[in-house]
């Protein structure tokens, strides 16, 4: 038996095998977790359940983006959690998993400049739910992330910090942030100066301070109040 083993580096490979098996456990754990969340809300086997969440409330600059997603009954992907909780990596990984199995998603983009007409809680539920009524087939109940969508004849139910507790929110939440991303990226590369790819648009230091040097880009969202300070001092 390799545990009786006293060489060090058995012993290393031993412990390191040792926690990768605790954190399939826990990855399998969680999933079921969040799945047995859904289900709950099943009064059919058939009832689509879908899920709806964003990215991109917080920034200066760039869109904010929602998604919604039906994931099919017998979906596994564990590991699969909150987009917060993972990195770049694994939200791409997922990314690609999630629009591969679903049964269907959506995703939509509400502009800077919608959100300087709207203002950011009324663009978030527009871009909602043009993401939830693009699904096809009709969802029986869509989960939303924490924000109250009611949009009859379609039923919904608000669930805070439902990134952590729905599977099916926590999928919406990796395609809303990895899609916004890449849209972040693209703005980085037509206004390098903001560092974009970085920030994602957030009010970082190097952000704000290009913000002041050149003033705001035709991404930026002007009513925000450390956009319309750049502009005051432009």
């Amino acid at each position: 038996d390799l545990r009786q083993d006293e060489r060090k580096g058995v012993q290393q490979i031993i412990r390191s095998y040792d926690r990768f098996q605790q954190k399939k456990r826990e990855q399998k754990e969680k999933f079921d977790q969040m799945l047995e969340f859904d289900n709950r809300f099943r009064q059919e086997e058939d009832d689509l359940i879908a899920g709806i969440d964003e990215a991109g409330r917080g920034p200066l600059a760039g869109p904010v983006v929602s998604a919604a997603v039906i994931l099919p009954l017998h979906f596994t992907c564990y590991g699969l959690t909150d987009s917060k909780q993972l990195s770049e990596k694994e939200r791409n990984m997922y990314y690609e998993k999630i629009i591969e199995e679903a049964i269907d998603y959506s995703i939509a983009v509400v502009s800077n400049d919608e959100i300087d007409q709207l203002n950011i809680l009324e663009a978030t539920k527009k871009s909602m739910q043009d993401a939830m009524i693009a699904l096809d087939p009709k969802p029986t109940l869509t989960l939303v992330d924490a924000v109250d969508l009611s949009f009859p004849p379609y039923q919904t139910k608000s669930i805070i910090k439902g990134d952590a507790k729905s599977i099916s929110i926590a999928a919406a939440s990796i395609l809303a942030k990895v899609y916004r991303d890449r849209l972040m990226n693209e703005l980085d590369q037509k206004y390098p100066a903001y560092g974009f790819k970085n920030n994602k648009g957030y009010g970082s230091k190097d952000h704000l301070n290009a913000l002041q040097q050149f003033g705001p880009t035709p991404a930026h969202r002007l009513s925000f109040s450390p956009v319309q300070n750049a502009l005051k001092n432009n």
